[in-house]
């Protein structure tokens, strides 16, 4: 079963949002799917450093 997403509200700054647009098309993938990996690769990394 696949996980269970949520819609968000998020205000982004401009240039970040151009640049997570070209990372997103260079890598196949939508804008939402894009930020959900970085994201995840953050918390991921985060987790390591404080656990």
């Amino acid at each position: 079963m696949k996980p269970l997403k949520l819609k968000v509200s998020i205000t982004l700054d401009e240039d970040v949002i151009e640049r997570i647009r070209i990372l997103a098309e260079q890598n196949d993938r939508s804008f939402s799917q894009y930020i959900n990996i970085v994201l995840k690769e953050f918390l991921g990394a985060g987790q390591q450093k404080l656990g």
